[in-house]
């Protein structure tokens, strides 16, 4: 509250004396970036003091604490906090995850998942997903609250997302998340069975990741289980389940060549198997689309939700648009005052993961984070006309204190999502390889 009243202050002397004397644009745009560079102490200074509150043996003073650093990391750019206090604020938030409560655990999950999408892909995003792996990893295998898990799940997918450079990293993080929903059986534990918002999180969380992933890695019996898998979701009453496993399904047949692995170019399965197990694809193709198909027409009553009746049709429509005819997806999303172009199965599920995942905070990364220009290639055009209270809102975009790191690991992922993407058009322009090759 008191910082709102500081913002609202400063802005009314501004305006004053832009009033009462004629000063110049630059002088006014001086004295706004003096006001600026006061806000971001003011800001550090908070962060200092909600990281120091992370030590108190209160659980609920921990959570508070928590939210603050959430709010702060979604509503700025907070480079030159991490710059200084990244390792302490990553070993914090590993302790809530170890000891602390389910609330405080999701609150400490989104912490790290944001203070990688601050970091940007780099040395510090790479340790945060090394030192998370394990504690995230063993708070999955035990018994809790959807919440909790749904938040570790999330903060899985996003700091390998953004730290994960080799396929053995993406590929580690995809199994955890996996073993979810298909544990491994032990003679004393029976597992317990996952609710649709776990399993929801599960299939988003994982198809994100898939994004990243090349198709020709992955072998054919682990795509016959995905989909399999992924098919039987769609018969679920949940919207929500069946939405996220559409989405699943479309990045599956955008980006796996099955004909060529199939014919040995690119394949890993060889042996007497092989023909039987290609047929079996095949089953699996023509259910999905059967599938789809009844999903893209239905009329309603299969379902928790009717709000979200709508959302499945058209969904689902343009996904049986995509098997049939090879039809991308394509979209516009307002980013401020520009448009954000998606043509891709694998843009469009990045583009909802992250918009999900930053909230109210997704706007504000997306014109400012340098990460996130490079995942979409999106590069906000400058506007030298604003207003005094966008130049304040803006103030990232005027003067950045400090910059992400950019290294040889920050370089190669930027390759390679630009890979990506020049992929997915040479697609567009023909058909995409959703079919098989003889």
């Amino acid at each position: 509250m008191g910082k709102r009243n500081s913002q609202r202050k400063n802005a009314v002397m501004l305006d004053s004396d832009d009033t009462d004397s004629l000063s110049s644009s630059s002088s006014v745009r001086s004295d706004l970036m003096s006001v600026v560079v006061a806000e971001e102490v003011y800001s550090d200074s908070l962060l200092d003091q909600a990281l120091d509150a992370l030590y108190e043996r209160r659980g609920s003073t921990r959570e508070k604490a928590l939210e603050s650093i959430i709010e702060a990391f979604s509503n700025n750019l907070q480079y030159g906090f991490v710059e200084k206090k990244f390792t302490t604020l990553l070993h914090q938030c590993l302790n809530s995850i170890k000891r602390g409560s389910a609330k405080e655990t999701s609150l400490a999950a989104h912490v790290i998942g944001l203070l990688a999408l601050t970091a940007g892909s780099g040395n510090n995003s790479h340790e945060i997903l090394e030192e998370s792996v394990p504690p995230i990893s063993e708070a999955l295998r035990s018994r809790s609250e959807s919440s909790k898990i749904q938040s570790l799940l999330e903060c899985l997918a996003a700091i390998t997302f953004i730290g994960g450079n080799e396929h053995e990293e993406t590929e580690r993080s995809m199994q955890i998340m996996w073993q979810v929903v298909h544990p491994k059986l032990s003679t004393n534990v029976v597992p317990s069975k996952p609710s649709p918002a776990v399993i929801t999180a599960m299939v988003s969380s994982w198809a994100f990741l898939l994004t990243t992933v090349d198709g020709s890695s992955i072998s054919l019996i682990n795509w016959q289980e995905y989909i399999s898998y992924l098919s039987s979701l769609l018969d679920k009453d949940d919207r929500s389940v069946r939405i996220a496993a559409g989405e699943a399904l479309a990045v599956i047949f955008e980006i796996a060549e099955f004909g060529k692995v199939y014919g040995g170019v690119k394949g890993q399965i060889d042996g007497p198997n092989k023909d039987s197990n290609y047929a079996h694809l095949q089953g699996l193709r023509g259910k999905v689309l059967s599938q789809v198909r009844e999903l893209a027409a239905e009329a309603g009553g299969k379902g928790s939700a009717k709000k979200d009746l709508n959302s499945q049709r058209n969904l689902f429509r343009d996904i049986l648009d995509f098997l049939e005819d090879g039809g991308s997806p394509e979209t516009t999303v307002k980013i401020g005052r520009e448009e954000l172009s998606i043509s891709s199965w694998a843009q469009l599920i990045q583009l909802n993961f992250l918009k999900h995942f930053l909230r109210g905070g997704f706007v504000k990364h997306m014109q400012e984070n340098e990460f996130l220009h490079d995942v979409f290639g999106f590069t906000p055009k400058k506007n030298f006309h604003l207003t005094d209270e966008e130049i304040l809102s803006n103030k990232q975009n005027e003067k950045r204190m400090f910059k992400s790191p950019n290294s040889s690991r920050s370089k190669a992922r930027t390759q390679y999502l630009n890979k990506q993407r020049a992929m997915m058009q040479d697609r567009k322009t023909g058909h995409y390889a959703v079919g098989y090759e003889e």
